[in-house]
């Protein structure tokens, strides 16, 4: 699969077979990670494997959907604010930004290796800062299920290209 394949196929999984992630798998996707770049290279994150069924009860606070609980993993990227880069000219810090990268990096690797995944941004941040037991210097950003799908692709209708892209 080239990356364009594997952008096409990704969609947001809302339903996981009861399968585990083969740990050569989860490695790929760990090492995608590693490599995704951020500013100046600074790497100011951590992912987080979590296992789903020993942490139901405090994930089921972190995002009250019960199909995130059918995936075997959830990933969680924090971002280290103090560690990321900061614009010299108007100071904006991109640990977000460098967070949802890595993310991405993830998710297509786990397309790539045929596991499902959903971005999720939507989640109650208090409980997953406890589930994880963050320090103050880190934030968390994002959130995914990650397992072998069990759910269809919805329609994802997209705007015309022409909407989205200026020339200048």
């Amino acid at each position: 699969m080239d990356v364009m394949d594997a952008i096409n196929k990704r969609y947001s999984v809302r339903g996981y077979k009861d399968q585990p992630v083969e740990n050569e798998k989860l490695e790929q996707i760990l090492k995608a990670a590693q490599l995704a770049p951020t500013g100046v290279n600074s790497q100011a994150f951590k992912v987080y494997v979590i296992d789903t069924k020993k942490n139901a009860d405090k994930l089921s606070e972190v995002y009250p959907r019960e199909w995130i609980l059918e995936a075997p993993l959830v990933l969680a990227v924090v971002s280290k604010k103090n560690d990321a880069w900061i614009r010299p000219w108007d100071g904006k810090n991109i640990d977000e930004i460098d967070a949802t990268i890595v993310m991405d990096h993830m998710i297509l690797e786990a397309t790539e290796q045929g596991l499902g995944t959903c971005y999720i941004g939507a989640f109650h941040e208090r409980s997953l800062i406890e589930l994880l037991g963050l320090s103050e210097e880190y934030h968390p950003v994002l959130i995914t299920p990650l397992g072998y799908p069990d759910a269809e692709p919805s329609d994802r209708p997209r705007k015309d290209i022409k909407e989205l892209v200026e020339y200048i």
